[in-house]
């Protein structure tokens, strides 16, 4: 059996021109060499499979070439481009920093290049992925790299740049590669194809490109893999399935079910698309790529933007002249929400089938977002205002001015009882007025339940803890003492001073009705009372108080103070 050799080194570039994606890089390098610039030391940096040690052997096999082309490339036909080719070349040392990351090693590494090249120029090491040297070989690193002999070059290759000392960094010119584009791979996996004499979908190509995050070298892998699965012939229904890829057709047919409010259409979909095992997370962080795509397809300049196929483009195109820009942000906006929810979910099929419910409402004039957040203030206004809504109560006419209503009379603080003949003046009253109308109207039509006093006091303590914590004075006033009931649906309560009252009365209205509502009636009425006593009037508050009541219990104190000549300080 002929051994196999996977695409990644058969088609590994061995020139400049052959690297792809880098073209910056390259075209750097070739001109450093015409002009004879090739400086002492290289840090290559950049994510896997991108071609930085590819570009490490190529610059090594260039500078040592005894006859290089007009273009700066090698020969492939002098003695060290052959030895190279055959990898029995003794002027380049390949390291593996990752199991090669102690001082000794460096100290080995630092004995070779004090030998010059029996062949060629230049003696080159290439150190791979060095940000594994510990701290101490890199120290032990520093004076080769920033003198070396003329002879030799270092060429230095990591994935992680931020983890090289800055001393390492400033020794070496950086070069950082970036990220292979999609039409990029897309054409050199059918370069290989044609050359292996695979029958491969453009779709299918872009796919693969997609899948490969920007690395050429995960591409070839996947390329391979997919030539093993399906022979010869490597079809776009074959890569999906194979990479378990969900078909850009699922996202189009939701889209249009979406815009249309179809909900059984698009939950019908979605339902398909769990039953074949994706996973729902993808499916939403996809769905918004999808919208994003669509949203960009929509003007020329923006339409390039896409790393898709051209047939997937034009139903791009298609799509994003039925879909108006503010059906996309507002999809957009609910796929977002989902998407940051998903994993605190406990259902999260639900959670996604709530999300595409909401998008089928955005162009039937429905706000889904505005009745959900309306609920929640209507349950906030239940914790926080005594507003209790009569559904029988008329709607109130719009741009109707009322007239002025009588000055209310004047109630005490421990009255705070609304006058029946109140009226809101006009239609922009305030909300305390808006209150007391309604606490009136609830007054008028009478409800009345029996209940205990155990009963009143859960319910006293439930309004309680809706108070929030950092109010720790107003919670310790409500649980300090339990209320007391009174016949007439009165409810005592007593408190210790005149503060309390007032802190008290600015919530009673509050207090009053969550109690209505919790115990089912109406004419619930609180009444506030001060507790008087000895021990009350008599409590010290300054410190001359506070002495004269330690001077009471203990008259040695006063002949203490005299003799050490103390004083209040102030």
């Amino acid at each position: 059996m002929e051994n196999f050799i996977v695409s990644a080194r058969k088609y590994r570039p061995v020139t400049f021109d052959t690297v792809v994606g880098q073209t910056v890089i390259t075209n750097t390098l070739k001109n450093a060499i015409k002009n004879n610039h090739v400086a002492q030391a290289y840090l290559f940096c950049g994510p896997r499979g991108v071609g930085k040690t590819t570009c490490a052997r190529i610059l090594a096999k260039t500078i040592n070439c005894n006859n290089l082309t007009e273009n700066m490339e090698p020969c492939d036909k002098c003695e060290n481009c052959l030895s190279f080719n055959k990898s029995a070349t003794f002027n380049i040392h390949e390291l593996d920093a990752a199991s090669n990351n102690s001082v000794d090693d460096i100290r080995s590494l630092v004995e070779k290049v004090r030998f010059a090249p029996q062949s060629g120029k230049y003696s080159v090491y290439i150190i791979d992925e060095v940000h594994m040297l510990s701290s101490s070989a890199f120290n032990a690193f520093l004076k080769t790299l920033e003198e070396p002999p003329p002879y030799a070059k270092f060429i230095l290759a990591t994935t992680e740049k931020h983890k090289i000392i800055p001393t390492i960094l400033s020794r070496c010119q950086v070069f950082d590669f970036k990220k292979i584009t999609v039409d990029d791979i897309a054409k050199h996996l059918k370069y290989i194809a044609e050359k292996e004499k695979v029958t491969a979908e453009p779709d299918a190509l872009h796919v693969i490109a997609v899948n490969a995050d920007g690395s050429l070298r995960d591409a070839l892998s996947i390329f391979d893999q997919l030539v093993s699965f399906s022979g010869n012939n490597i079809t776009y229904k074959t890569a999906i399935a194979n990479l378990n890829v969900l078909d850009y057709e699922y996202y189009f047919k939701i889209t249009d079910a979406v815009f249309e409010g179809n909900i059984h259409l698009s939950v019908s979909v979605l339902n398909e698309i769990l039953y074949n095992g994706f996973d729902g997370h993808n499916f939403i962080t996809g769905l918004g790529e999808h919208f994003r795509n669509i949203l960009i397809s929509r003007h020329e300049s923006t339409l390039n933007l896409l790393e898709v196929s051209p047939s997937v483009k034009d139903r791009y195109k298609e799509q994003s002249l039925k879909c108006n820009p503010e059906f996309l942000l507002k999809a957009l906006n609910y796929i977002s929400k989902c998407d940051v929810q998903y994993n605190m979910s406990r259902n999260k099929q639900l959670l996604l089938e709530i999300t595409l419910m909401q998008m089928c409402t955005i162009n039937s004039g429905i706000d889904a977002n505005s009745s959900f957040d309306t609920e929640k203030q209507e349950k906030t206004e239940l914790k926080t205002s005594p507003r209790v809504h009569n559904v029988s109560q008329p709607p109130k006419p719009a741009n109707v001015v009322k007239p002025k209503a009588p000055e209310p009379p004047k109630y005490s603080d421990d009255e705070k009882a609304i006058p029946q003949s109140l009226k809101v003046k006009d239609i922009g009253s305030s909300y305390e007025e808006e209150k007391k109308q309604d606490v009136i109207k609830d007054a008028e039509t009478k409800v009345v339940k029996d209940y205990t006093a155990e009963e009143l006091e859960k319910v006293w303590l439930k309004y309680s803890e809706t108070i929030p914590k950092n109010n720790l004075s107003f919670i310790s006033l409500l649980t300090k003492r339990k209320p007391f009931l009174k016949e007439n649906n009165v409810v005592l309560l007593t408190i210790d001073n005149k503060a309390q009252q007032n802190e008290l009365t600015t919530r009673k209205a509050e207090l009053l009705e969550f109690l209505r509502k919790e115990l089912g009636n109406n004419q619930i009425q609180l009444e506030i009372v001060i507790e008087k006593g000895e021990e009350m009037d008599s409590k010290p508050y300054t410190d001359s108080d506070k002495l004269m009541e330690m001077q009471k219990k203990n008259p040695n104190l006063e002949n203490l103070r005299k003799q050490f000549d103390l004083d209040i300080e102030y």
